[in-house]
This record gives structure tokens, C-alpha cells and sequence, in this order.
């Protein structure tokens, strides 16, 4: 599978935040997310390893009972089933890898790589 850089087809599942996947593959799904200063993603679990890496911004992400400052540069993975939630301090943008596929994230009219 391959895409195309776009800014169409972002979806919004918390006030604040963005996400779009841009890839996903038999084993595992690509997202960009979108955060705006000022919001926060509740409190959360899913059986999916969640890996990610922060391309802009400020954030701290609360892993179990642990808690990060998130910078440029830096990247976390979040083990399956494990609750994490964040708060945004900046504007920022963030790429993640969801294994396995995330069902709820697949676009509709897309077909992933096989």
C-alpha cells in the first residue's frame, strides 16, 4: 500500500484531536494524529501495542500508573490492554503504530497492503 501526502480525511474522536491512518497492512496500521494545547484523551485501554513517536509539540502521556513528559523526538510503545491517557500542553503532532490492525481506525475506501 502506498499513499499520497493529504490533509483530507482527518477525523475527530475526541474534542481537540485528529487522527487519520495512512497505511495499515495485514499487521499492523499507521496513524497521524493532531492534538490541539489544552486537550486530553480520557483514560483508555484496547488490545492493541500502540507504539508512537512525536513529531512536534508537548505532551504528557500517563502509561499505568507512570508518567511522561513527551517532546520532539521522543517515542514510547504501550503495551496491550495497559490503560494510558494524555494531555497536551502544545500543539502536536504524532505518529503511531497500532498491532494489530486496529478495525475501528481503517478508512472506509481504502484496501490495505495483503
Amino acid at each position: 500500500m502506498f499513499t499520497k501526502h493529504s490533509d483530507d480525511g482527518f477525523l475527530s474522536p475526541v474534542e481537540g484531536i485528529q487522527m487519520k491512518t495512512l497505511v495499515y497492512g495485514e499487521k499492523s496500521l499507521l496513524t497521524r494524529f493532531h492534538l490541539k494545547r489544552g486537550s486530553k484523551l480520557p483514560a483508555h485501554s484496547h488490545p492493541h501495542e500502540q507504539t508512537g513517536f512525536m513529531v512536534s509539540g508537548k505532551m504528557t502521556l500517563f502509561i499505568g500508573q507512570e508518567e511522561f513528559l513527551i517532546e520532539p523526538g521522543d517515542s514510547w510503545c504501550i503495551p496491550g490492554d495497559v490503560e494510558h491517557r494524555a494531555e497536551v500542553a502544545q500543539d502536536s503532532v504524532a505518529i503511531e503504530v497500532f498491532s494489530p490492525v486496529r478495525e475501528d481506525y481503517l478508512p472506509k475506501d481504502t484496501v490495505g497492503c495483503s
